[in-house]
């Protein structure tokens, strides 16, 4: 379905279409229309390659709790070398479970996915590392099914400044040959960390819908992992998506971030971008946070170790989740609070996934 056919309302067939699915929105509980949407976190993760196969059952029982029908999960690591076992671990869960897992490659994929009730994993980079100077290593990346890429990640990249660099100098030429080779290869180019010179030039560099696949509002909080207004309309204009995530970010120090904060961060990203160009990317993982000693002291050494390699952004020592949307239907809760706020079933389902599956098909094929 590529995206004239997807957000067409014209013709008595698309009218009728879209008046059905309101009143099954009206007349249905919101868990039965969450079951029935293209639901994808364009960020998020499942389990740690540290601790190997088998998978922890907490793991795969909030998999299939969850009715996520593809995650975004970062594959990326500090070189090639390290890179390619990530790759090789991801796709090794996959034909382990094969009933409840599967790769994404292109569009079609994904509703394969949401028919067969299984999880699709979508391979994804936070930085260039992998392939640095070496653009040919696109290529290579893309034939191991890496799909999104992005430039920087908070520093310095060969390819642009990051969000954390002070000078927010903006695009490379080199960042300028990658984005055309990724353009030219079918990858995605998400520019979520990226400073606001590299994102803005990044958008205007793109001939593929750009993507911000994680990222909050500048004018709800003012933060360097948010994005400013004219850098979410300018993505929308050229047919991309921005991805609200569940972070610290979003504001509410010293607490974690409120519903009602997450909600402020989503309206004013469809206001600014509308309806067919905002998704969600969590940054988080499936399973409920339950904050155990272990784990909070394995957070506070990660903070730790972030903010010595100079990549912690601020307001990183709070835990990265927002307990009023803890669990593995996140997405769920989320709609809900759509619903409450008066709108309507064919708008929520596109922010669950339905305006990620669109870019998808117009970038990948």
């Amino acid at each position: 379905m590529d995206r004239r056919a997807f957000l067409a309302v014209t013709g008595s067939a698309a009218l009728a279409a879209t008046l059905k699915r309101e009143e099954m929105f009206a007349d249905t509980s919101i868990a039965a229309v969450y079951d029935g949407a293209m639901v994808i976190d364009s960020s998020s993760e499942l389990a740690d390659p540290s601790e190997g196969l088998p998978l922890k059952q907490a793991a795969l029982k909030a998999a299939a709790e969850s009715g996520i029908t593809a995650i975004n999960w970062t594959v990326s690591m500090p070189s090639f070398e390290a890179t390619v076992p990530y790759i090789a671990f991801v796709q090794q869960i996959a034909e382990a479970y094969p009933s409840q897992f599967m790769l994404i490659r292109k569009q079609a994929d994904l509703a394969a996915a949401k028919k067969e009730k299984k999880l699709g994993f979508i391979f994804a980079f936070q930085h260039p590392q992998p392939f640095d100077s070496d653009l040919e290593r696109i290529t290579t990346f893309r034939r191991l099914g890496v799909r999104i890429m992005q430039l920087t990640y908070n520093r310095r990249s060969l390819l642009g400044d990051g969000c954390l660099e002070p000078a927010n100098a903006g695009l490379s030429k080199a960042g300028q040959e990658a984005i055309a080779r990724m353009n030219a290869e079918g990858v995605a180019v998400d520019l979520s960390h990226c400073g606001h010179k590299t994102t803005a030039e990044g958008i205007a560099a793109s001939t593929k819908p750009p993507l911000i696949t994680h990222t909050g509002c500048n004018a709800v909080h003012e933060h360097p992992r948010n994005k400013y207004d004219s850098e979410l309309k300018a993505a929308a204009d050229k047919g991309g998506m921005v991805g609200l995530y569940l972070m610290p970010y979003l504001g509410g120090a010293p607490n974690q971030p409120s519903k009602e904060l997450v909600m402020q961060h989503l309206e004013h990203m469809l206001k600014v971008c509308g309806e067919d160009h905002v998704g969600i990317g969590t940054d988080g993982g499936i399973e409920k946070v339950e904050l155990t000693p272990d784990q909070e002291k394995a957070f506070k050494e990660d903070v730790a170790r972030r903010k010595a390699a100079g990549i912690s952004a601020p307001e990183e020592d709070r835990y990265p989740y927002v307990p009023d949307f803890n669990g593995p239907r996140k997405f769920e809760l989320i709609a809900g609070e759509l619903q409450k706020r008066g709108y309507k079933g064919a708008t929520i389902e596109k922010v669950l996934g339905g305006n990620w599956y669109r870019v998808f098909g117009e970038v990948w094929g």
